[in-house]
């Protein structure tokens, strides 16, 4: 394929925006080359500068479930901004998006729409340290909840690519107030808690992660959080960012039947807009401004385009109760031939998979965790990627990004993908 095109676009980037992008993962640091500037995008294509389609597995990172350009999702953003893009008063749609995010969601009566997953991530910490009156949180090592400052301590995505994985102008005050825990060990998490009795406010997890990899939880993990916050007064916060809405109707609670005490939302439930939201029982949502001492606002919040976006594509996802189905059987299928073509070619990996949600490790090793996670070899990953996207297949640019799978993929061009991952690793 040629990108002629693509590199002058990113000569030209370069010289008015750092490093030639608005987020630092889209750089290609972590792979080598120039990024691939995209023109178009059509159900389960992209269309890039120079005329070539990729068949795409990042979905702008989640959000297109449905695919790109869905119809009913379109015509609602062409129609609501026919009326005007932004009010900063209330509005009726975000009303009506409210209560069917709550509706489809176990666990919460209220729910706050901000403008991205850093802000849901952001807000819902905060809330959980006026609630709770302490100020320690959790975290765990390659988890990512956006770029607050609180949520810099190792990394995982972006930060990781990035090489900066303690980001400098993050202060040593916020810091020590930020606690990290090793995914999927409860005995770390004991430890911690053990150690700061009465001060922690707020565990945070991806329950899936999704920025080492797609990181499912080992069996007993969300439960055994669960039972620790309970015990210990601490809320339980589950960063659905990226699983909310896609891994289950009410995501990754309704998947595992555990209770988060706030929950953050993004992607999907902004139908591919700027987007964030965070919810919980009202006790605690109450205690947000206007009602409560503990502030937050914005004012593009609760943007007639992202509520009339974000409205379609729930209202699609719930009118279609196989979609999730169909989703993990996609999946399913689509990591049984990668499977199969790599262990042809005596290639050495693992392959991690729930839902939706899909990565490749070139290590044979379990990947339960960030440490695992960066054990991979990443010089076989620079030639997966670069070798797909020759081939037309379009992967995220990092080892430590999950794939995301979209309806809109059919099982033709899954089995284009499956061809395409045995000739490039033929040549390994």
């Amino acid at each position: 394929m040629i990108y002629q095109r693509s590199s002058q676009l990113f000569a030209e980037a370069e010289k008015v925006i750092p490093g030639g992008v608005n987020s630092p993962v889209r750089a290609f640091k972590a792979v080598g080359g120039t990024p691939i500037f995209v023109k178009s995008a059509k159900g389960a294509y992209l269309y890039d500068e120079d005329g070539n389609r990729l068949i795409d597995y990042i979905n702008s990172w989640g959000p297109m479930i449905l695919g790109h350009a869905y119809e009913p999702v379109v015509e609602a953003v062409i129609e609501k901004a026919k009326l005007g893009t932004s009010f900063g008063m209330p509005t009726e749609l975000e009303t009506q998006i409210a209560a069917f995010a709550v509706s489809m969601v176990p666990n919460i009566d209220k729910i706050r729409f901000v403008n991205s997953g850093t802000e849901a991530c952001m807000s819902a910490v905060r809330l959980a340290r006026g609630f709770t009156k302490r100020d320690k949180i959790i975290k765990f090592a390659g988890c990512y909840h956006g770029h607050s400052d609180s949520f810099l301590i190792q990394a995982g995505s972006g930060a990781v690519t990035f090489g900066t994985p303690n980001s400098p102008g993050v202060t040593a005050g916020t810091a020590k107030d930020t606690l990290l825990a090793k995914y999927n060990d409860l005995e770390n998490v004991k430890t911690l808690i053990e150690a700061n009795k009465n001060e922690i406010a707020a565990i945070i997890v991806e329950p899936v992660a999704g920025n080492m990899g797609c990181i499912p939880p080992v069996k007993g993990f969300l439960e055994g959080l669960r039972e620790l916050c309970t015990a210990n007064g601490i809320l339980l916060i589950f960063d659905e960012v990226m699983t909310g809405f896609r891994l289950a109707r009410g995501g990754v609670q309704e998947l595992f039947n555990i209770n988060a005490d706030i929950v953050c939302f993004g992607k999907v439930i902004g139908g591919g807009l700027p987007v964030g939201a965070f919810a919980a029982r009202a006790e605690i949502m109450n205690y947000l401004a206007p009602l409560g001492p503990v502030y937050q606002a914005g004012t593009l919040s609760g943007n007639p385009l992202a509520m009339a976006a974000g409205l379609a594509m729930l209202q699609a996802l719930d009118s279609d109760r196989e979609i999730f189905k169909r989703l993990e059987e996609k999946t399913a299928y689509l990591g049984a031939g990668i499977e199969r073509v790599l262990k042809a070619n005596n290639v050495v990996f693992t392959i991690n998979r729930i839902g939706s949600m899909i990565s490749v490790h070139f290590d044979a090793n379990p990947v339960t965790d960030f440490q695992s996670a960066g054990a991979g070899d990443n010089e076989t990953f620079k030639k997966f990627f670069h070798g797909l996207v020759a081939e037309g297949v379009y992967i995220a640019p990092s080892a430590y990004e999950t794939w995301f799978i979209t309806d809109a993929l059919t099982y033709e061009d899954l089995d284009f993908t499956i061809q395409a991952i045995d000739k490039v690793s033929k040549a390994f």
